[in-house]
């Protein structure tokens, strides 16, 4: 266990961070479930505004360092060819 004030204030900032972090991704892959669900389903509308959506949180992840640059532009690209099928 930290000693230091400083430690123990990062431990508490890193499991604070921790939790937002899990809280993007889970919601980065529950958009991108629901948005298969409407390929597959044939509902091109509500693809695109999900597409849309799935999108604005892939790149607010990748701007706070959830995702790296590169996994965040094939997620993209990978959602979009699929809507473009």
């Amino acid at each position: 266990m930290a000693n230091l004030k400083s430690a123990k204030k990062r431990t508490l900032q890193n499991a604070k961070r921790n939790l937002a972090n899990q809280s993007r991704k889970s919601e980065i892959k529950t958009l991108t479930k629901k948005f298969y669900e409407a390929v597959d389903a044939k509902d091109t509308k509500t693809a695109q505004d999900l597409l849309k959506l799935a999108e604005s949180k892939i790149a607010r992840a990748k701007g706070k360092g959830v995702i790296q640059k590169n996994t965040a532009a094939r997620k993209i690209s990978r959602l979009a060819k699929q809507l473009a099928k």
